[in-house]
């Protein structure tokens, strides 16, 4: 997978789509949780701790929040090497099925009561 393409992707989607594919993310790292013997603490652990960190980057991209991480920190966090092979390809899988099913629908506009 290459990491480079994986950021101007999500880099060129709008701020509705950002937060669809997070959103969708977080529900695939969960089934991925599912996956295995149920006794891999570590995994779930993973999972819960990536799930955590997708669901606040998605409230700050939709509370237009200054201080949030940059598109490519996020999808180098996302899809970076790691020294625990099963947790790289457990994140690798599930952004690969998002990226399959995923359809932008090019939003423009964002709405904000401020």
């Amino acid at each position: 997978m290459n990491i480079q393409s994986e950021i101007d992707f999500f880099s060129d989607l709008g701020l509705i789509d950002k937060v669809r594919f997070i959103t969708r993310l977080i529900c695939e790292v969960s089934d991925e949780a599912k996956v295995g013997d149920g006794d891999d603490v570590a995994r779930l652990k993973f999972c819960n701790e990536m799930n955590q960190r997708l669901a606040r980057f998605g409230h700050q991209i939709l509370s237009e929040d200054a201080a949030r991480p940059a598109d490519d920190v996020m999808i180098r966090m996302l899809l970076g090497a790691r020294t625990d092979k099963a947790a790289e390809r457990l994140m690798q899988n599930a952004y690969r099925r998002v990226l399959t099913g995923f359809e932008s629908f090019d939003t423009t506009v964002l709405l904000s009561t401020r």
